[in-house]
Formats: structure tokens, sequence, C-alpha cells
């Protein structure tokens, strides 16, 4: 039944008890307004109001009939109320001032066991033990909605300031509720005049006194407030009329229209929702589920009950009324039906000139083109007019799956916020992001002659961006196909805006309007390569000197038969594959033997080979597989084609391999030294003559059908017939001509041949070609170089089954045990 203050700076001494209440004390709250001041509430049925420092009570509030459970007071400033709570299931209002009850609430079934003035909302919260909250308005006291959510009894609630947010506590659990709008009470005019209502109070700000000071995007921006007085009601919302001459505030199921400059009331009525007309002197309010009545100049011109219900109204170019299966947009002189559309908006927005409307979904936004001609033709006639209005009076143009908070029309471009905090604007099927914001905002709107986009937050702060208006009136012109007109505004876009607009103009379709707007030397490329701009292409490649760039214009000429700037194209992006394939394609002797000169100082060998063996230049194929150390193919490479450079080619792969694998390399033999192992190789040298005069002749591609294929050929039969013939020897005469020229030496064909007769391999054995003769058995004429002993007969022979030729004389063998014995 005891009051105590306790003082945690001097260690939680306990410096007054307050002394009066009869019975237990249930709650205490301290006055927001006097914190000096505080009030309880007693199962003694009463509410004591205290003063710090005083340990007897101000005074007492009595009328409940049983216990007081709970207490709160009123945040606002222009009433000095407290509401409680008590056993006798009423809530009461006090005037602490006059110590009197002001209202009581009823409809609770049990003990109110908590309540709470809404510190931002205009209402009551109360909860009871009968396990319902209910919500009553702060003013009129009148219910408004009662919540029950079966969790038994309710104990407690709490309000979020600067949100409306509201926790709920039962026996069973917590609730968390949000009640109201999101969307702040916030308008704008076309001057920068804002309007706001903070509680009941409206207040004005205005973007001209900013001055010349230096705005960010994104930055609250420092407005001085003007406090324009309080309204009758609770401004749940504020909308200035198109011209801007004129304010209405909704609220409490009423509305008012105010002079936006002074605030002086200009007409009210009753109204669940009120819109205005795209004439600023016409407007229209529901008044319930049924009935919707238009006004003009103030004054009703008619009250009408659309056949679908009236859930939600829309202003703008025509009046759109939402019912439960659709939407129907009606006439604002006549009120006849133009179109009725099967679709549930939350919101519409209409251009300045009624051509455009957006129609926002709980999914997705919708951009159609209204046509005011064809709906009057069609009225006049009776054609195309179905119990859904008139067919052609809308068309689609698109539709975008976001979600639109809120938005508005600059030209022919929509500009909106979304469900994931993006700052877009869309045109001509174009999404643009303006910006990415860090909290919810809603947009107030467009000043042309700052180039800014104002927008405003819960808090009733009012943030800018930068939004140029030749961008969109250029765009605008574009999406009418006005040329002229966007001529005439390009050369007021800045350059670092005119690649944005480019790229507007390309996926429009525009790429020549494109290629001439946009700055950005990529872009530029891009599009000249799709125009097949090769002149403008190729100075831009020049500039930026980049191995892609060359390639795409080097594909784009090839593709105009442009090869000469193909090939300096493939030049300068080093693309060696691709000058070949040109070179050959075109049958370019010269351009192959420039090629190959240049692929092999570059290092692209493969490139190199194959443009020296299409020219027939084995020889210089031959040593470039010397150069690069490929000496295994090169002496393939030698004896298919060049057998008078296999012994050279063969003594520098030995002398390679030596260094790595000396048993391996006294295993290859030479074939001019082993003759009898390389069958057909004295044939081979005549040939290699024979052939070389025809490499050197050059035919040119037409000829290409006439001459046999090398797989067709014959040459062993071919050099035989020309030796029969006796046109061998002018063959010898032709091609000792040609080496003179090229300096090239003379094939070495070996006088006298060693023959080597070798033996039969073991199963398992490496075949005879691939290596030197094990031992020397019979030698006709000068002995050659043989390898050492040892190595030669360092194979895997099966002695045991080794059968020698009863005619060998054995004793002339002499083998050394040691050199046998691993075998």
């Amino acid at each position: 039944m005891l009051i105590k203050c306790w003082d945690w700076d001097k260690k939680w001494a306990c410096i007054q008890v307050f002394e009066g209440h009869t019975h237990y004390v249930m709650q205490i709250v301290i006055n927001p307004k006097d914190n000096n001041q505080f009030a309880s509430a007693s199962l003694d049925r009463t509410v004591k109001v205290w003063q710090l420092g005083s340990s007897a009570p101000n005074f007492t509030l009595e009328g409940h009939e049983k216990g007081v459970n709970c207490i709160d007071y009123y945040h606002g400033g222009d009433k000095p109320y407290l509401v409680s709570g008590a056993d006798d299931r009423l809530v009461k209002i006090w005037d602490y001032q006059n110590k009197t009850c002001v209202q009581t609430l009823e409809g609770h079934a049990q003990n109110i066991s908590s309540v709470s003035f809404h510190p931002d909302l205009p209402i009551i919260i109360t909860g009871s033990e009968d396990g319902t909250v209910r919500i009553w308005h702060a003013s009129t006291y009148r219910l408004e909605s009662t919540l029950n959510y079966g969790l038994e009894r309710v104990w407690a609630i709490a309000n979020m300031r600067g949100t409306n947010n509201v926790a709920l506590g039962y026996d069973e659990g917590s609730i968390l509720i949000k009640l109201g709008r999101e969307e702040p009470a916030m308008s704008m005019d076309t001057n920068g005049k804002i309007i706001w209502a903070k509680h009941s109070e409206v207040q004005q700000a205005n973007l001209k006194a900013i001055g010349d000071t230096e705005i960010k995007d994104g930055e609250r921006l420092p407005l001085a407030i003007k406090d324009m007085g309080s309204c009758e009601v609770y401004p749940q919302t504020i909308q200035h009329n198109p011209n801007g001459r004129f304010v209405v505030v909704c609220g409490d199921g009423e509305y008012i229209i105010y002079t936006a400059m002074a605030l002086r009331n200009k007409s009210f009525g009753s109204a669940q929702e009120f819109v205005w007309a795209q004439d600023s002197n016409e407007y229209a309010v529901r008044e319930n589920s049924t009935t919707v009545k238009l006004f003009k100049n103030f004054k009703e011109k008619k009250s009408f009950k659309p056949d679908f219900g009236a859930e939600g109204i829309f202003g703008g170019f025509l009046l759109g009324v939402k019912s439960a299966n659709g939407l129907a947009f009606y006439d604002w002189e006549n009120n006849d039906l133009v179109r009725r559309i099967e679709i549930t908006p939350r919101h519409i927005f209409w251009s300045e000139n009624g051509e455009l409307v957006c129609i926002t979904t709980d999914e997705s936004f919708f951009i159609l083109s209204y046509s005011a001609e064809r709906v009057s033709n069609a009225m006049a006639t009776s054609e195309g007019v179905t119990e859904d209005g008139v067919e052609d009076a809308f068309d689609v143009i698109g539709e975008i799956q976001e979600v639109v908070r809120t938005g508005l029309w600059v030209g022919d471009c929509f500009i909106y916020t979304n469900s994931v905090n993006r700052l877009n604007y869309y045109v001509g099927g174009e999404i643009v992001t303006i910006s990415h914001l860090d909290r919810t905002m809603y947009l107030l709107g467009y000043i042309p002659k700052d180039n800014r986009l104002y927008l405003g937050d819960k808090e009733l702060s009012v943030v800018s961006y930068s939004l140029l208006l030749s961008v969109l009136e250029y765009q605008t012109a574009v999406m009418r196909r006005d040329f002229d007109t966007a001529d005439k505004v390009l050369p007021t876009i800045p350059k670092e805006q005119r690649t944005r607009v480019a790229h507007f103009l390309e996926k429009q379709g525009f790429k020549p309007q494109a290629l001439v707007v946009t700055c950005d030397p990529e872009h530029k490329f891009e599009l000249a390569l799709q125009l097949g701009e090769l002149n403008t292409a190729y100075e831009l490649a020049q500039e930026a000197q980049h191995e892609q760039k060359w390639k795409q214009l080097a594909e784009l000429a090839t593709s105009k038969c442009q090869f000469s700037l193909a090939q300096e194209c493939l030049h300068h992006a080093q693309d060696f594959g691709g000058l070949l394939l040109l070179a050959t394609s075109s049958g370019n002797a010269g351009m192959v033997d420039k090629l190959a000169k240049s692929a092999e100082t570059a290092g692209k060998n493969n490139v190199a080979f194959m443009s020296y063996l299409l020219q027939g230049k084995i020889e210089d194929c031959l040593e470039l597989l010397i150069k690069t150390d490929r000496l295994p193919e090169a002496a393939f490479l030698a004896r298919t084609y060049l057998p008078s450079q296999v012994s050279r080619v063969v003594q520098l792969w030995k002398e390679g391999l030596a260094k790595t694998n000396p048993k391996a390399a006294d295993s290859l033999a030479d074939p001019t030294q082993y003759e009898n192992l390389f069958p057909g190789l004295r044939e081979a040298f005549d040939t290699e003559v024979y052939v070389k005069a025809q490499r050197q002749e050059l035919k040119p591609a037409a000829a290409y059908p006439t001459i046999p294929m090398n797989f067709e050929r014959n040459l062993s039969e071919e050099v035989q017939q020309a030796k029969e013939s006796g046109t061998f020897g002018q063959t010898l005469i032709e091609a000792d001509a040609g080496s003179a020229t090229e300096k090239e030496p003379e094939p070495e064909i070996p006088q006298q041949q060693t023959e080597v007769a070798a033996p039969e391999p073991a199963s398992g054995d490496a075949p005879p070609e691939a290596a030197a003769p094990p031992m020397q058995q019979e030698t006709k004429g000068p002995a050659p170089t043989n390898p050492s002993r040892k190595d030669s007969l360092d194979l895997d022979l099966d002695l045991d089954n080794l059968e020698l030729d009863e005619n060998i004389d054995t004793s002339d063998i002499n083998l050394d045990d040691d050199l046998l014995k691993d075998d």
C-alpha cells in the first residue's frame, strides 16, 4: 500500500515514501509533460496524483466502483488527460486539471488489466481479462476495433514510439501488431511547398527557403518548419489539389478542405476516402461501400451507387472505383462507365496529359495507354461498347513484376519506389534505377526547374535526388517518335548523361541515333559493329589498340568482304590463326609467306610451321622444328620429306638425348649407316631430288582441281618412269638450279653403303627400325662406326631360345660373360 522512491546515485537509498492508499497499489505512471508528477492506481478504487518531494497526494480521483488496476497519461500537448481501467469492467478518461471524469468506455466483459494512450496515433488501447483488446478513438471515444487472438487474459500493452507497432502480452504468449497507415500524411505542391501532419498539428516547409545551399543526393534537407495550426480531425492523409491552391485533410471518417497558404477552412464533409480529379476544382468522396459523391467548385454535383460496389476510389483523369471483383473507370463529367477491368488495384497513377496510367497490384504494376478520342467516338456511335464499357479504351503497354509503394509521372516516365526500397523510373519498357534507398521513402514530387526529385519518410524528414528533366524530356520525345523535339533537347543533356540516353535509344531499336548520342567509346564501338560502320569502328579500334576490338572488327570486315582491312585488323590483334585462315581461303601466297615469318618471329610455331608447309618450304619446316628443339619430329619429317638431312638431324637428336639418357641416345640408328634397316632409302634420295623441283613451283589456287592429291600419287613409280624416259637428268638439273638459287646444300647420296644383317628380335623387343643393330655379324665393304659393344648388347634377348645359323663360324664371336650376366 506504499509507494517508495529510490535513488540509484545514492547507492539505492530510499529517499521518500508516499503514503495514502488503503489497499494494494497496482501501477504508477510518471507524467510525460511533468517528470516531477506521477499518478497511481490502487485497489482502494482511487487514482491519486503525487508530486515528488511531497509525501501526501496532490488530489484523488474517485469514480470507479471496484479496484483500479491500470492508468496512463495522454501524451499530446492539448489535453491534460488520464485513462484508468478497473475491476468494474469500465475505462474512465479523467481531466486531471479539473479533476473530473470526462468519459466512460463500456464494453469489456471482465476486469480491465491494461490501458494505454498511443503516443502517436489518436487512439486508446485497452486490454481485459476477457481476452480482448479494444481500440477506441481518442477524440470521439468511438469503438474502432476489437481484437481477440485466443491467448487467454490480456495483461500488458506497450507502444513503440515513432512506429505503428504495438505489443500485447497474454497468459499464453505475446502478439506484435501494426496499427494504421504506414505512409505519412505529407503532400507537396508543384512549387515546392510541403505540408505534413504531426499528430493533429499541421506544419509547412518551403523548399525555396533552402536557397543556394548545396544539396547532396539522399541527405536530409535543412528545412525551416512553420506551424500552421491544429486540425479539427486527426489527419490520416493530406493531399494538395492539382494546382496546389487547396489541401484536403482526411481522418476520422471526415474530410476538410483548407486553403494551402493559410489553412482556412474552405469545405468539409463526411467521407471514408477523398480523391481529386485532374481538374483542380473537381473531387469525389466515398461515404460508404455503396455511395460515391462528386463535387465541383465545392458543390455536390452528383451522387451515384456504382453497380459493382465501392470499396475504394481513385482520382485522376478518370474516376476509378474498386469493387470486390474488379476496377471500374467512370467519366467525371457524366459518370458514364468507360471501362471495367478485372484487376484488384492498390494505387492508380495518371500522367499529366491523361494518355498513360499505371495500375499497381500486390504483385506487379501495369502501364496502360488511354485513348479519349476512341472512347468519345465509341460513345457517340455505340460501336464497341459492351456492358464492361469501351473495349478499345485502354491498351496494355507493359507489365512489370515489381510492387510499387508510391509513384508519379513526369512526362511519359513513371517514377516509383518499390517494396525493396529502390527508387526507379520506367520509360519505354526500360527500368532505370536512380538510387538504392536505405529506408522506406515516399515520393512527394518532382520540381522541373531544380531537376530534383523529393521524397519523405515516416519521421517527416525530406531528401532529394537529382534527375535531369532534359533526359526525361528526351526519352519522352523518343517514345512519342518525335525526333525533331528530341534533337532540340539533346544539346541540353550533359555529356555524362548521354551514354545512359544512348542505352535507352538502343533498347528502343534506334541504334543509329544511339551511335550519335553515346559518349562511351566501348558502347560506340559495339554500336558501330552492329550497324556495320567499318570506318567508325576502325577509328575507335585505333584509339583503343585493344586486341579484342581488332578481332571483332576483323570478323566484321571479313563478313563485308573487306579482306585488306581484315588482314590489317588480324595483324594488329596478333591473331595468326585468323590470318592463316584468311590467307589460305583467299589463295594469297604472299600473305602466307609473310605470315610464316611474322608467326615465327612471334613464337607462334604451329602457324609458322603450317604456313611453311603449305608453301612447300619443307627445309624451313625442318629448321623450325630444330630451332624449337623438336628433334624427334624433325627426324621423322626429314625421313619422310628430306632424307638427305636425316644424318644431320639424327646426330643432333643423339647429342641432345645423350644429355639426359645416353643409353637411349646410343640406340638411335642413322639410316645412311644402316641402309639395310631402312629399305628404299636410296630411292627416297632420288625421290627427294625429283620432288624438289615440283615443290619450288607455286601454282595458283585455280589449279587446285587439276592437281592430284598426294595420296593418289606413287612417287617411286614416277621416279622410275622418269629414269626410263630419260627426263630424270633434266629434273636433277632443275633441282640443282633451284638449290643454287636458294643456297641450300645438295643432298648427299652415299656412294658406298654398309649393309648389316639385323638379328631376329625376340618377343617384346623393339622393332629394328627404332634401334641400332646389337652386333655386327657380316660386313661388306668398310666397317661403319658402330655403337659401343656393351650398349649394342644391352637388349632383352632370350639366349636359351636364340638359334644361330649353322653356317656362321661362332669361333669368331667372343662374348664377354660380364656383359650378359644380367640377361
